[in-house]
């Protein structure tokens, strides 16, 4: 079993977390890759005998490992994203950030979710993606999203209008704050925290959620991924933000941008029976309710 690690800053909390999953790994017979960044912050800080099993890109795993590790929060599971592009590599979040939604393993379950995954005791959760289009590049090859793409005002306090069409049709214009375009996915991320409803992984849905509306009768919409979502951007000032997940770049009035549904998946790996409606239940408190 090979598998690839990753993470973003190594704080005592995820060393010792890598301690334990080298070790674990290690009497299993498998080997571990750790993203370059990440090997050198390990390096600085312990004496494990990891050599330098490291990688750098996606080419450098495609087709050469089982699965691939996160260590951190929800954020960081979100640049595995990046990462694995379109290989099917299964990846599986070790939280040992906040609320880790969908980061299911925690510190003391390291153990046992490496001997799930040698006896190949898991199940696959394929999750939907977007992809974004623009007349000029503007994420280079790194056009997709598992969470959202967000349009936002940048350098005023003055609302943006957000021109919105769907297949060419068009649904109206946003004046507002900014606009999220989610994935079923998204759902419970930015999109919630603007009054989005949630929307169960397989539902096949975009969700159009604008932030802090200046219109008392718009509100959230969701509709068929089978849509390309055409959205042009207008306001006093001359930039504004275009976030794709966790990554952001200050645009212009003159992109102009299509999503749709990305032809490939994101595999998340579940453990235990993991699945959504209780991640729902424990993580969020949804439906939390002392008669139940």
């Amino acid at each position: 079993m090979r598998i690839a690690v990753y993470g973003r800053q190594l704080s005592d909390e995820i060393l010792n977390s890598v301690e334990v999953l080298f070790s674990e790994v290690e009497k299993t017979g498998g080997e571990c890759l750790f993203f370059e960044s990440f090997f050198n912050q390990i390096r600085q800080k312990t004496n494990l005998k990891i050599k330098n099993r490291i990688f750098n890109s996606t080419d450098e795993i495609r087709g050469k490992i089982d699965f691939m590790l996160s260590i951190g929060g929800d954020g960081t599971m979100l640049d595995t994203v990046t990462i694995v592009q379109d290989t099917g590599i299964p990846v599986l979040g070790i939280n040992t950030g906040r609320l880790g939604f969908l980061t299911g393993i925690s510190f003391e379950n390291i153990p046992h979710a490496v001997e799930e995954l040698n006896k190949g005791h898991f199940a696959l959760d394929k999750r939907a993606l977007l992809k974004l289009e623009t007349n000029r590049t503007i994420f280079g090859e790194t056009n997709y999203a598992l969470n959202e793409l967000t349009i936002h005002k940048k350098d005023s306090s003055s609302m943006i209008k957000i021109h919105t069409y769907l297949n060419g049709e068009y649904l109206t214009t946003y004046w507002s704050d900014g606009l999220i375009i989610a994935t079923p996915t998204g759902s419970t991320g930015y999109s919630l925290s603007c009054g989005g409803p949630i929307v169960a992984p397989q539902s096949e849905n975009f969700l159009i959620t604008p932030i802090a509306p200046h219109n008392l009768n718009v509100r959230p919409i969701v509709v068929s991924d089978k849509n390309v979502i055409s959205l042009e951007v207008e306001g006093r000032s001359n930039y504004f933000l275009a976030s794709l997940d966790s990554r952001s770049v200050t645009i212009d009035s003159t992109i102009q941008f299509a999503v749709r549904k990305e032809e490939f998946t994101f595999n998340i790996v579940r453990i235990d029976n993991q699945n959504f409606l209780g991640t729902l239940r424990n993580k969020l408190m949804w439906g939390l309710d002392s008669r139940n």
